[in-house]
Parts: C-alpha cells; sequence; structure tokens
C-alpha cells in the first residue's frame, strides 16, 4: 500500500423528499446562483419547478443555463462562464446528471480564471478556484455529484479530455433516488456500465498489499452488477435504484483510490471513441474494457483471476489461470449483453475506418495506463480487439 491523503468535504444528502432542502442548502453557497440542467427530463417529472420554487423562497437570483447533453461541449461551458461574468453569479446548482455536473464546474472554474477554461484541459494551467458547486443529482453514473474532476469534449478537433482539483468537489449532492425511476432503461445501463468501469479502473492495479480497498472495490462491483438487472427489470424498485446511486459515489470520491495507483487507460481510450462517434460514455467503456482486458492480463495474471474468482464468482476448479481468467472476461461481457449494452464496436456500427487516429489522439500526450504503459500501437490493437 502506498501513502495516501484523502479529503471529500461533498456533504451527501441521500433519500426520499431530500430534494426539498435545495434553496436552502443553496443559501449557504451565494445568492446569485447558475442552475445548470440538461434536456427536458427535469421539467418532466416536475424537479424543474420544485428548484426554481426553491430558489425564489430563499431569495435567490439566478440565471439558467440549460440544453447540456452527453459528452457535454465545450461551447456551451463558455456561454456559462459569460453569464456568471454578466451577472457577478457566486455559485453554480445542477440539476442532472454527470454531463451537466461537469458542465457546471467548468464553469465555476473559468469563471475565476482570466484565460481560455480550455488550458486547464491542456495543462496549461491547475485550477486553484472555483465557484462553490451544488448538486441534485438524477442520473446514477458518473461519479461526478462528490469526485473532484470533470470531463469536456471541444467541438474544435473533437477532443474529449478532463481536468480536476478539490475545489471542484460539490459541497452537497442531494440524492432521491426516486428521481431515477423514469430513466430510460439504455441510459440506466450505460451508467451502471460506468460505474462498474470507474471501479475496475481502480482495481487493476500493481500495487501490493491493498486488501481492504480490494474488498470494498469488489464488494461495490457485486452490488451494481447484481442490482442493475433488478432496477432493468422493475424501474421503480426503490432498494435496487438506491443501491446502484450509492454505490456510483462511492465509485468515484476517491476513497476507493487510497493506497494503490489505478490504470485508467480504457477511459482515455473510450474518450476517443465518444469524441468522434458521440457515444454513451457508458456503452463505450463496455466495448473498450474487455477488449482492453484481453490485451493486458498476461501482465498479471494473479490479479485477473482474483478478479473472475470473486466478482463473478468463477470457480477455481474452472481449470487453469488462463482459463479462469477467460472465463472471468466472458462473464462480464454476458453481463453487458444482458444489460443491453454493445460489447464490439460493430454492435455501435462503428467500423475500422478510424481505429489508428483514435489510437494516435489518445497517446498524443504520452503513454496510457499504468496496469500496463500502452503506446499508440498497443492502443491501436486494443480498438482492433473490439471490433
Amino acid at each position: 500500500m502506498i501513502n495516501f491523503t484523502f479529503y471529500n468535504p461533498a456533504r451527501i444528502i441521500f433519500g426520499k423528499g431530500t430534494e426539498e432542502q435545495v434553496g436552502s442548502e443553496m443559501k449557504k453557497l451565494g445568492s446569485r446562483v447558475l442552475f445548470v440542467y440538461g434536456g427536458g427530463s427535469i421539467k418532466r417529472i416536475g424537479l424543474y419547478d420544485k428548484t426554481v420554487k426553491a430558489l425564489k423562497d430563499n431569495g435567490i437570483f439566478f440565471a439558467e443555463l440549460g440544453g447540456v447533453q452527453p459528452n457535454p461541449r465545450l461551447g456551451l461551458v463558455k456561454e456559462g462562464i459569460r453569464l456568471c461574468k454578466e451577472h457577478n453569479l457566486d455559485s453554480i446548482l445542477v440539476v442532472g446528471g454527470g454531463s451537466a455536473i461537469d458542465t457546471g464546474k467548468a464553469v465555476a472554474a473559468g469563471a475565476l480564471y482570466d484565460g481560455d477554461v480550455w488550458d486547464f484541459f491542456e495543462d496549461k494551467a491547475n485550477v486553484q478556484q472555483a465557484l462553490p458547486i451544488g448538486v441534485v443529482l438524477t442520473i446514477p453514473a458518473a461519479g461526478s455529484e462528490s469526485s473532484s474532476g470533470a470531463v469536456i469534449t471541444k467541438e474544435e478537433g473533437l477532443l474529449k479530455r478532463s481536468f480536476g482539483g478539490e475545489c471542484l468537489i460539490p459541497k452537497f449532492a442531494i440524492m432521491n433516488p426516486e428521481f431515477t425511476y423514469s430513466l430510460p432503461a439504455y441510459q440506466t445501463a450505460c451508467g451502471a456500465s460506468d460505474i462498474l468501469a470507474h471501479l475496475m479502473e481502480r482495481y487493476f492495479t500493481k500495487v501490493d498489499h491493498v486488501d481492504f480497498t480490494d474488498r470494498l472495490i469488489e464488494a461495490t462491483m457485486k452490488t451494481i452488477i447484481n442490482n442493475t438487472p433488478l432496477v432493468l427489470a422493475n424501474p421503480t424498485d426503490y432498494n435496487a435504484r438506491a443501491e446502484v446511486m450509492w454505490a456510483g459515489t462511492i465509485a468515484h470520491n476517491n476513497l476507493l483510490n487510497t493506497g494503490r495507483i489505478g490504470d485508467w487507460a480504457s477511459h482515455n481510450i473510450e474518450h476517443e471513441l465518444s469524441a468522434i462517434y458521440d457515444i454513451a460514455h457508458g456503452a463505450g467503456l463496455a466495448i473498450v474494457f474487455p477488449a482492453w482486458q484481453k490485451y493486458v492480463c498476461h501482465d498479471d495474471m494473479d490479479r485477473f483471476v482474483q478478479f473472475a474468482v470473486r466478482v463473478f464468482d468463477v470457480d477455481f476448479a474452472f481449470g487453469d489461470k488462463e482459463l479462469i481468467v477467460a472465463e472471468g472476461i466472458r462473464r462480464l461481457e454476458r453481463w453487458y449483453k444482458e444489460i443491453g449494452m454493445p460489447t464490439r464496436l460493430n454492435d455501435a456500427s462503428i467500423d475500422d475506418k478510424n481505429l489508428r487516429v483514435m489510437a494516435e489522439k489518445c497517446c498524443a500526450n504520452g503513454l496510457q495506463g499504468n496496469f500496463k504503459k500502452l503506446t499508440a500501437d498497443d492502443v491501436y490493437e486494443i480498438y482492433k480487439l473490439a471490433l
């Protein structure tokens, strides 16, 4: 286990009716708010009206930034920054999922920065300050409600990049699983895939003596694996929804990073897919992760055996290490298929035309991953395995 510092100040307000606290919680952060949200879903479920009323009842001025789309765009971030500066806004409220939250985070950083907000994504500047952020979560997936990072796509060049800093961690996250009941099955499944990927990125490490966090990650993975089919079969199963929602937060709030070094190559490999093809992030991860596992598993077969046995219940009697690992990957792919995710590029109508381009873009700033350092040629082979 390596040295670590764990810090996460996000206040989690979880359960039925907790959205009633949004006005009082935002009042603690400021009196002039940028209200960020996505499409029409929060209006259909009545959450938009509740939020507007809560802000007004608490005497909070607000400007709106709606229309956030999946794989959120830099253009809208810049519009949010303009609104913050024009109206002298002092805080951000996001109602939605990871795309809306990441947009809010980028706006929060850019509003207090004199340069181009994209500087943060190109490592030309480090984010030192940001407007305080509050969240009402409607989609369990990205874990952005209590994480320190964000991912944004720049339209010019189709670049999907991330940045982070402790000042981006939301001050509070209100989480009512009831607001996830109306999510389409595909979106629910994409979210579950994203959560599982956050866990696997941390799980596949070369750091020894991390049994405590291994066990925590394994338990969280099994929670997602077991509860996602229940949610898809019965969308109003509150208890299953609650399990998925809370697991999604824990998966990405840095607790499960402690003492270990994760990989993160699969996320960056997928970012090139969704940047060019605009595929849902969770769907892209379902395609990339099994291919990555097949490509790197021989670098530490024991870690992959442990994954197969502890997470997917592959019996040691199944055979030697090669067979156990192969069966673990097969069961992972089977789970993806059972929840309606693609597991091959062809499943998403993506051909081999841009594989080399994506591999070169992925490694433009250096090698990818920590479990196995990947060159552009390695990434290209992983894309080919994913076809």
